[in-house]
């Protein structure tokens, strides 16, 4: 076997389901079908912004499970309000969130409908 054709055997190993050269050879010989894998790189950065986005309505979730603990657990009416005006403001900023994943959303279907 030539470098060249163990390079391309190695290459097919690698990005397939095979697990070895070996494997690629007896499926190429037995005309068994080779499962290749692919990665497209220009979705990383969507998918980053979509996992911060995540951590960030996560972290408003665990915010406004707190402020309505504190306003459970308070008795004067003054503060209930107060703690009710922050929640209102917790869920505008998941609204905000939703408008950012819903244009993120929409990035990622006019990427893929062009294919």
């Amino acid at each position: 076997m030539t470098q060249e054709v163990y390079d391309r055997l190695d290459g097919i190993s690698k990005s397939s389901d095979c697990h070895s050269i070996g494997e690629v050879a007896r499926r190429i010989l037995s005309k068994e079908k080779i499962v290749a894998f692919t990665v497209d790189r220009s979705f990383d950065p969507v998918v980053e912004e979509l996992c911060r986005i995540r951590r960030e309505i996560n972290s408003i979730g665990v915010n406004i499970n707190q402020i309505t603990h504190a306003f459970h657990a308070d008795d004067a009416p003054g503060r209930r309000v107060a703690e009710a005006l922050k929640i209102v403001k917790h869920y505008n900023e998941v609204g905000d969130k939703v408008a950012e994943l819903l244009g993120l959303i929409s990035q990622v279907t006019k990427k893929w409908s062009q294919r």
